[in-house]
């Protein structure tokens, strides 16, 4: 037998040969573990920060969505300006007599519009009501400016081709003046005349409770315009 020593054969190197050190045993037929991958930096770290995240946020999710479902699914009506708050801002109202004439009524004129008197409301659309220099068994003031209602007057003659306006039961002539809007009642037996300054947009809304009280106080009486009876 030779004496000479056969050098060691596999596939590793001892560490004499290499001067290195030595691998870590790994099981035979296995292959070498391949170090772990990350995802994309999806570490433990940024895990547990996108937890805490998610927590925090849920209850304001949570919050927001309650705060916007019982805005939409409330009970009570967003608040509307009221139709008195223009009336409202004009400024102090004034508790002076307002000028008004009283012209003479025969007899049935007359209790007719004392009737209607009785039957006017405290205010109109909130304008309170004003005393009057002359006639308050046939004139009434609201409000300042003032709207006034004059019972008794002359039926004005309208053209066939004029428009009149049916308000509450109570056809009404209407005159454009400079300050004022003229509205008459043509469908009665005394006529009433209503002066509401133009600082009050649409008249027509104006006479709508005094239409109310002419309807409780003087009979129709005719011939009246077509278009009353529509």
């Amino acid at each position: 037998m030779d004496d000479e020593k056969t050098p060691p054969t596999g596939p590793g190197k001892t560490t004499a040969d290499t001067g290195a050190t030595p691998d870590r045993a790994t099981p035979t037929g296995a292959e070498p573990a391949a170090p772990a991958k990350r995802r994309g930096g999806w570490d433990r770290t940024t895990r547990n920060a996108a937890l805490v995240a998610a927590l925090v946020a849920l209850p304001v999710t949570v919050a927001v969505a309650g705060f916007t479902f019982n805005s939409l699914s409330s009970d009570e009506p967003a608040a509307t300006p009221s139709p008195s708050e223009s009336v409202q801002a004009l400024g102090p109202k004034a508790t002076t007599p307002v000028q008004m004439a009283a012209e003479p009524l025969a007899e049935r004129p007359a209790t007719v519009c004392r009737a209607l008197l009785a039957k006017l409301p405290s205010t109109v659309r909130e304008l309170p009501q004003r005393p009057v220099t002359a006639g308050p068994e046939q004139n009434a003031a609201y409000g300042d400016p003032a709207l006034t209602v004059s019972c008794g007057v002359p039926e004005p003659a309208i053209p066939a081709t004029d428009t009149v306006w049916v308000v509450e039961q109570v056809c009404w002539h209407a005159s454009e003046q400079s300050d004022v809007t003229v509205l008459t009642t043509v469908d009665r037996e005394a006529a009433v005349r209503v002066t509401v300054p133009k600082r009050y947009e649409q008249p027509l809304q104006w006479v709508s409770p005094i239409s109310e009280a002419i309807v409780a106080s003087i009979l129709t009486a005719g011939p009246v315009p077509s278009g009353c009876r529509g």
